[in-house]
């Protein structure tokens, strides 16, 4: 949420009928005043529009605008609207903040990816903003739910975002008017009422602390303008001073001046009480990525313990400093309206290098809880088992279960962590390593396929260091995973300039996997846009560096990816020759499943070219190699394959019998493709596995 709420403490919820004790914030379910706007918000929401008025159905979902200062509890009287109509909507409510908390507006395209993810629908890594808005358009248009966009910076970041359906409501929380957005009326905020606001301090403090002295209780709401925030602060401060009389603290904030706004003077008096080191620890905060904070992330920018920075990070929330974030983990949020005061406060008390000393302490500790989230799931291993002993007790995960369930929560915070680390500029060693470790981790818990539309944004950020660093083995890495992702989500023109790209970054790094890798690859490329030719030439060269290197495994498989271009062509006679060479390769490198493989591929094309008798031979050779294999499943296809090609030369009893023997093999379960000859487009092509770096 941009700004402390009125209804946001964190505080878990009284038994039902019973007060909160006192010191404890408001928690979501006690929101306090704001009647008269909440009426005049659900009445617009059923007011004709100037669509309705002219008679034409509206084409778009009706926008609610509320408008406020940071700190007004604009975003907390959104949320209670939401609330309070979520009956009529009955696909959910979807929350987006459309700004960082250092007043940075996020992208459409990452905002639009997060909202479909919510909805439950994939969307393919590296699309653009034009067509994840018109997948989300189209999620919308069979829904009927609430899009809540918090901190709008403009008009434009909402209309992408718009629901072309007007069955969905859109509620925007701005700082002021959405000029370009027709039929939008504000609900422009100001102070809480007396009655609200005197509640809301009585939640801190206690009633009696208001009712034997009103007057000073009704002076200390003026003197905070009735502002949410300002009146979070001041009942913090008088719930850590339980000695204090309301007037104590309203004597204190008349000394303060007029300086800047209610809550600025109320936070300065809060941060002023402050001991030296929970200042300095609130002061870096506001360097904790997407203003999310996690004990660990605050012991490191302190240099404290985790349980020490844990402690004072409640102490923070039960001063209104901090919001608790609903999580199964402890993690708290920055609130979006105190982050430029902390930023200032940093600017004047700390010097430069003891910043990005603080920065550069936060990604290590990052780092090396990344490590230990991904050597959990690899307890097999005694390298990984060696590495799990070395690691404190306060970085270890008690299971791999506890390791996903963190790296869940903190996915925002470490993503934008990455982006904040690349964004600097200085710390670009350490900005590499939290990458990769990002990239390993992520792949380890959630698959490399789940986890693509991070990882895509991951790879562009390292391909963005390394070309500012000159690192051209970095930058072949990126460009062939942002390729490979390319190529799965069917840009294969991006794919191929991409491929081709990390080919000359991988001959100025003379980087023999990277040049090998990305020559079998534009290969693949050619193939996938139907150039043929193009792409036995690529993977004809790739395999002679292959055949250099001496890569025997490699080579073996280049031979199948050449014969399968050249089938594609209908070149059986290349297509043979090679399939012969792959066979050749995969007997010498003792991989008897492959080399049946690749016999079967050989029977295919020799069925192609009309050669059915010595396809048969092929494949009665392929099946007492698949037999030394063991692989079952290979044994049937042959076989059904076997029957078909019988049953063309004339013989279908013994047809009959190597189909009864696929069955016996497989029972009901028969494979795929393998029953009659399949066009050349659709045969057997061996792929590398895109690789990670």
């Amino acid at each position: 949420m941009a700004d402390q709420a009125v209804d946001g403490g964190g505080a878990k919820a009284s038994p039902k009928g019973q007060r909160p004790a006192a010191g404890s914030p408001p928690t979501d379910s006690q929101f306090l005043g704001r009647a008269r706007e909440l009426k005049e918000l659900r009445a617009d929401i059923e007011r004709a529009g100037l669509d309705t008025i002219a008679g034409r159905k509206a084409p778009r979902a009706r926008v609610l605008l509320i408008a406020g200062k940071p700190g007004s509890g604009r975003t907390a009287l959104a949320a209670r609207l939401a609330a309070q109509v979520a009956e009529s909507y009955p696909d959910g409510i979807l929350r987006a903040r459309l700004t960082e908390p250092d007043g940075t507006p996020v992208p459409t395209e990452a905002t639009a990816r997060e909202l479909l993810t919510a909805l439950g629908l994939s969307a393919p890594p590296g699309a653009g903003a034009d067509d994840l808005g018109e997948r989300l358009r189209e999620a919308f248009a069979v829904r009927r739910a609430v899009l809540l966009l918090d901190d709008a910076a403009d008009a434009e970041q909402v209309d992408a975002l718009l629901p072309d359906s007007p069955d969905c409501l859109v509620v925007a929380v701005s700082g002021g008017p959405l000029t370009g957005i027709a039929d939008v009326r504000p609900c422009t905020l100001g102070g809480l009422d007396t009655k609200s606001a005197l509640e809301l301090l009585g939640h801190f403090t206690g009633s009696v602390r208001i009712t034997v002295d009103p007057l000073a209780a009704e002076g200390l709401v003026e003197l905070c303008a009735g502002q949410p925030t300002a009146l979070v602060l001041a009942g913090g401060w008088l719930a850590a001073r339980p000695a204090a009389a309301v007037a104590d603290l309203a004597k204190h904030l008349r000394t303060e001046g007029e300086d800047g706004t209610p809550m600025d003077r109320v936070f300065r008096l809060s941060y002023a009480s402050l001991p030296g080191a929970a200042a300095r620890m609130l002061r870096l905060l506001s360097l904790a990525p997407a203003g999310l904070v996690d004990p660990h992330t605050a012991s490191a920018l302190a240099g404290c313990s985790v349980q020490e920075a844990h402690t004072t990070l409640d102490e923070f929330t039960g001063l209104g400093l901090l919001r608790a974030v609903p999580s199964p983990l402890p993690q708290y949020e920055v609130p979006g309206c105190l982050h430029p005061l902390l930023r200032a406060l940093v600017d004047t008390h700390d010097r430069p290098a003891e910043v990005q000393l603080a920065r550069a302490r936060m990604l290590e500790r990052t780092v090396r809880l990344l490590v230990s989230c991904r050597a959990i799931t690899e307890t097999d291993s005694s390298p990984a088992r060696e590495k799990l002993a070395g690691t404190p007790r306060a970085l270890r995960f008690p299971s791999p279960r506890a390791a996903e369930d963190w790296l869940r929560v903190r996915r925002p915070a470490l993503l934008a962590s990455a982006r904040a680390a690349v964004a600097d500029g200085e710390l670009d060693t350490l900005a590499r390593r939290l990458m990769a470790a990002l990239v390993r981790a992520m792949a380890a818990h959630f698959g490399t396929r789940a986890a693509a539309p991070d990882l895509y944004g991951i790879h562009r950020l390292v391909l963005d260091v390394a070309e500012r660093r000159n690192l051209p083995r970095e930058k072949a890495a990126a460009l062939l995973n942002l390729a490979d992702l390319d190529a799965e989500t069917g840009r294969r023109t991006d794919a191929l300039a991409r491929y081709r790209a990390a080919l000359d970054a991988g001959r100025e790094a003379n980087d023999p996997y990277a040049t090998g890798r990305a020559m079998e690859s534009v290969g693949g490329a050619h193939q996938e846009l139907g150039d043929h030719d193009r792409a036995a030439d690529w993977y004809g060269r790739a395999l002679a560096q292959r055949l250099a290197r001496d890569e025997r495994v490699d080579a073996a498989r280049l031979y199948g990816r050449i014969a399968t271009a050249h089938t594609y062509a209908g070149r059986y006679g290349e297509a043979q020759v090679n399939w012969r060479a792959a066979v050749a390769w995969h007997r010498k490198n003792g991989d008897v499943a492959a080399q049946a493989r690749a016999l079967s591929e050989m029977a295919r094309v020799q069925e192609y070219a009309g050669r059915s008798e010595e396809s048969l031979r092929t494949c009665q050779e392929a099946v007492e190699w698949a037999r030394r294999a063991d692989d079952v499943r290979l044994q049937a296809a042959l076989q059904l394959r076997l029957a078909d090609t019988l049953e063309r030369l004339g013989d279908p009893a013994a047809a009959r019998l190597h189909r009864a023997a696929a069955e016996r093999m497989l029972g009901d379960e028969l494979p795929e493709g393998v029953s009659g000859v399949e066009h050349p487009a659709n045969a057997y092509e061996i792929r590398s596995a895109p690789a990670e770096d």
